[in-house]
């Protein structure tokens, strides 16, 4: 748990350079899927004349599809071949894009966001678990620097490419161009990546139930399963509901929205990895703290504007997104010192699962909370602000109680070690 002095970290070497790549690639991919249905929500619902409360549940659907899915996987999660977990998984999400490319009812957009979600919600706990098997401790932080510029990148290259395909064409165009994008990847995985297989070696419990079961009732890993789960509801919250937002409410118009996703994106995507090196050289708290002081701020502002010039929506954009990293990244790195190697893959399913399900409940209770008002405007969105200020600050004390856990782990393994 000792910071890594500033200038004192290893470099990678070239094929971790290359996996963290890849890495972020992946999460590229996923975070596109889920975030693209933020911008196109404007588009979608009258396009297939459903409410917020439907649109939520697409939203929800997804993410408690997903939920059930790390559940179920997390009992064999560590059986296989990380790699080829991942492509399995991964074909299927890849297939599942497709289909809500070519759907043209809710129903059938409802039953492809399952699906979706039934093979997307694992990948990222099997991406997870692949940096902490390839990466030591103390590069950590800047390898999920590096996968979390993925959320970056799907606002300069993602959200703005796909808003655009959907204003030429509709809004199934970013989809369609999605599965294709996503069906390369994967054959790169197939071609370029090395098993991931050490853990296999690694002592192994016979049932894959019990398996699950020591993991999902281990009192080491509740709290942060708990803590994940909590950090979610601020972007199942909001993001949903920003284009609506946006467009109803501050006047910004459709052709306008690529713009914004793409200079926030493009002032955002070079803090990843400055975040994720302040991780490493200061500590994985301090930096979440600061993270969590301009997620809460921003909050607060961007739930309460008004009619404002579109430099400003950007300008807090922008901010709100640098809070939001400053808390993801050390978080992520501070909760992959958590489980051993062999219980890795179970233990990020889990986690994954624990994200993906109070996401959606997030979600679905957002969509109950906002209405549109008779004015076209969306109403009681300063209220979901309120819920993610509150929950930010109650996961500040619980971020601190993980991060105490570890150290004391250590320092009863570093007594037993010098009393052998």
């Amino acid at each position: 748990m000792k910071p890594t002095p500033p200038g004192g970290a290893d470099p990678f070497t070239r094929y971790q350079t290359f996996v963290a790549g890849l890495l972020a690639f992946l999460q590229f991919a996923v975070i596109l899927d889920f975030m693209i249905m933020s911008p196109l929500g404007a588009v979608i619902m009258p396009s297939l004349d459903i409410s917020p409360r439907q649109f939520g549940l697409v939203v929800s659907a997804y993410a408690f599809s997903a939920g059930l899915s790390g559940l179920l996987t997390a009992g064999i999660a560590d059986r296989f071949d990380r790699k080829k977990l991942l492509l399995f998984f991964y074909s299927g999400f890849v297939l599942a894009t497709l289909w809500c490319g070519v759907a043209t009812t809710y129903p059938m957009l409802l039953a492809a966001r399952v699906v979706t979600g039934i093979f997307g919600g694992v990948i990222g706990s099997i991406v997870m678990a692949i940096a902490a098997d390839l990466f030591a401790p103390h590069l950590r932080g800047r390898v999920m620097g590096v996968i979390q510029t993925a959320f970056a990148a799907s606002q300069v290259l993602g959200l703005p490419v796909g808003l655009y395909l959907s204003n030429h064409w509709d809004w199934r165009a970013p989809f369609v161009a999605m599965a294709i994008l996503g069906a390369t990847g994967g054959i790169v995985i197939a071609w370029r990546m090395k098993p991931v297989a050490d853990h296999l070696a690694l002592p192994q419990e016979h049932s894959a139930a019990m398996h699950l079961l020591h993991t999902v009732t281990d009192r080491r890993y509740l709290l942060a399963f708990a803590t994940t789960a909590l950090l979610t509801t601020g972007g199942f919250m909001l993001m949903p509901f920003s284009s609506a937002f946006l467009v109803n409410n501050l006047g910004i118009s459709l052709s306008h929205l690529p713009t914004i996703y793409l200079v926030t994106g493009a002032c955002t995507i070079f803090a990843g990895p400055i975040i994720g090196k302040a991780t490493d050289a200061w500590g994985k708290l301090p930096v979440y703290l600061v993270g969590s002081a301009i997620t809460i701020t921003m909050v607060l502002i961007y739930t309460h504007l008004g009619a404002v010039p579109i430099a400003v929506v950007i300008l807090v954009n922008v901010l709100m997104f640098i809070g939001i990293f400053s808390r993801m990244i050390p978080f992520q790195a501070l909760v992959s010192l958590v489980p051993e190697p062999s219980k890795r893959g179970a233990f990020n399913a889990i986690n994954a699962a624990m994200q993906q399900l109070a996401g959606g409940l997030a979600s679905l209770v957002a969509g109950h909370i906002v209405s549109f008002g008779a004015d076209g405007k969306l109403q009681h969105f300063p209220a979901v602000g309120y819920i993610v200020v509150s929950s930010t600050l109650i996961a500040v004390g619980m971020v601190w109680r993980v991060q105490r856990g570890i150290q004391v782990r250590d320092a009863v393994v570093q007594v037993t070690r010098a009393s052998a």
